[in-house]
């Protein structure tokens, strides 16, 4: 451990002794060594090798000792006790300016707050107004500091089609070094979220000193923040923090499982591990009874230890994983290489910027076997839309190049816009003649929950309509989802047998994971598409995939692992 690691673990031994109420002046105590081996010039670990540690201001023998366990072990006794015994996030619920460690104790003893969401929900259902001291003005100033905070972390996500090209150009630039090995992105990027906070990076390395060196003073290093033995922290070009941590290969697999998190999943671990006997920590096992530290040098060995299955990353959110891991009963989840085809893509006949054949060359050079052309209909003008004559030449068009392949097909489609009376952009006659209607709402966002539900369940409910694409309208850093009863669609869609898409393009992702696995358990059918408008946007499905895989889901619930046959015979599609 560093300086600022050492030190962010004794301030946050703080938050919990305060919020148990402890004598102040232990609290005090660690606050100073906390703030003091912070600022100091000096690697702790170097003053721990000279026997210093109790030579630095305001860290006394008892506080020395805990620093001692701490570079030996990544933790100390005293504080896993604690953070065991505290269910609260106190380190998260004191982010609120208007929550100290009264408060917080006031709300954990009455509402039994022990988390944001927590507060949140405590806050609009009107309940902390009735607590002693509270009242309905310090009630409406939570919500308020809350939704500042939610502001201040959305500003400081990025979106996962933004971060993790950046992830790949520092691992490129990383794995190029000779004194670099086993670079691995953690965090919530390794989990596939469709936003992240910073870039975390795990790697060993045969040379500390000049691994770190050569990290933070990579050619678009903007800033660097902290270039100690073992961890570098910078500042990327677009304004992004990038941190590296540099591990010896025996704790290789124990740091990497700890840093993919997510924080849940490792609670309910390491609840695990001390039924068992042991504390699990980013460094590895400790056993309780003797102390002795077992390092792990893979993940699947932090999982066997635990008598777990492996848990994909992706998976890792505490929904039911480690159940499923304890039971043998882990999913077999989609990759990309079940995708046989695309099913929502664009060309120049409407706001694409390829012929249909170039999309369809590119489509068939990736080893796919079919794509559906579906360009916007009439009502989107600004994007292009085809009116009725012009989709019929668009399905001679697509006829005619059919003709060129004997491997590979171009469905007849079209991206219909469900208008505001509910109504779809082209009579039943039209529609008929496609091999696949995909719907959309495109306008009238701001609707209210109602009128905007009984758009999508009627257009669900239409005869003509296979496919709903982008079912949410969210646009990732733009604009929210839609005011939608997701349970009316769901419903909607299972009743009448219809196919939801999880839209792949990166400043979409939608339907989301959570969204998504509901409709898994609905037994509803899924299509990742990519909703293509240049041959380049192929690459996009590998976003798609992560976000089905984060909802569970198995080739056999996304329609387009299908090989042509069997998609035409489910979607009722005429075989040629």
């Amino acid at each position: 451990m560093d300086n600022s690691e050492v030190s962010a673990r004794l301030y946050k031994m703080a938050e919990m002794l305060e919020f148990q109420g402890e004598n102040p002046f232990k609290i005090r105590a660690y606050i100073k060594a906390a703030r003091n081996i912070k600022n100091l010039d000096e690697d702790v670990n170097k003053i721990f090798e000279r026997g210093e540690l109790e030579d630095i201001p305001g860290v006394g023998k008892a506080i020395a000792g805990k620093v001692e366990e701490m570079l030996k072990t990544g933790t100390f006794e005293a504080y896993e006790r604690l953070n065991i015994q505290i269910p609260v996030d106190v380190g998260k619920l004191m982010e609120v300016p208007e929550i100290g460690p009264r408060t917080l104790q006031l709300l954990y003893q009455h509402l039994g707050v022990e988390s944001l969401e927590d507060l949140k929900e405590a806050a609009e259902a009107h309940r902390i107004r009735r607590l002693p001291r509270m009242g309905a003005k310090q009630e409406e100033r939570i919500l308020n500091a809350l939704k500042s905070l939610d502001e201040r972390s959305k500003l400081n996500r990025i979106p996962i089609g933004r971060a993790l090209p950046i992830a790949e150009e520092i691992q490129n630039t990383l794995d190029a070094n000779p004194h670099i090995q086993n670079v691995v992105a953690a965090g919530s990027i390794r989990r596939r979220k469709d936003n992240v906070g910073d870039i975390d990076f795990i790697a060993t390395s045969t040379n500390q000193k000049n691994a770190i060196y050569a990290f933070t003073h990579m050619e678009k290093v903007q800033e660097i923040l902290g270039e100690g033995t073992t961890k570098g922290s910078i500042i990327y070009d677009g304004n992004i923090q990038v941190d590296l941590r540099i591990v010896n290969e025996e704790s290789f697999g124990s740091l990497l499982q700890h840093f993919t998190g997510s924080k849940e999943h490792n609670i309910r671990l390491r609840d695990i591990a001390l039924s068992r006997g042991l504390r699990l920590s980013e460094y590895g096992f400790t056993d309780q009874n003797t102390g002795n530290l077992h390092p792990c040098r893979t993940e699947e060995e932090v999982y066997r230890t635990l008598g777990l299955d492996f848990i994909p990353p992706e998976l890792r959110e505490d929904r039911g994983e480690v159940e499923a891991a304890l039971s043998v009963n882990m999913p077999h989840l989609i990759t990309i290489d079940d995708i046989k085809g695309d099913l929502h893509v664009h060309s120049n006949w409407s706001d694409g910027k390829n012929t249909i054949l170039e999309m369809a060359e590119a489509a068939r050079g990736l080893g796919y076997s079919y794509i559906a052309i579906c360009d916007h209909s009439k009502s989107r003008a600004i994007a292009g839309g085809l009116s009725e004559k012009r989709l019929i030449e668009h399905v001679s068009e697509i006829e005619t190049i059919n003709e060129e392949f004997d491997d590979f097909r171009v469905l007849s489609g079209v991206e219909c816009d469900i208008k505001a009376n509910a109504s779809l952009d082209y009579s039943s006659d039209i529609l008929e003649g496609l091999d696949l209607v995909i719907a959309a709402i495109h306008s009238g966002f701001n609707e209210d929950r109602k009128t905007l539900t009984k758009r999508m369940v009627s257009a669900i409910e239409n005869e003509h309509v296979d496919i709903i694409a982008h079912p949410t309208g969210r646009l990732l850093g733009e604009r929210d989802a839609y005011e939608l009863d997701m349970n009316a669609v769901l419903q909607t869609a299972r009743d009448n047998n219809k196919v939801l898409e999880i839209n792949a393009f990166p400043e979409r992702l939608d339907l989301n994971d959570i969204n998504a696995r509901s409709a898994k358990e609905m037994c509803i059918s899924l299509a990742i598409n990519t909703d293509a408008h240049h041959t380049s946007h192929y690459k996009y499905m590998s976003f798609g995939v992560d976000v089905a895989r984060r909802a569970w889901l198995e080739p056999d619930d996304v329609v387009n692992t299908l090989e042509l046959d069997k998609l035409c015979k489910l979607l009722g599609i005429e075989k040629h």
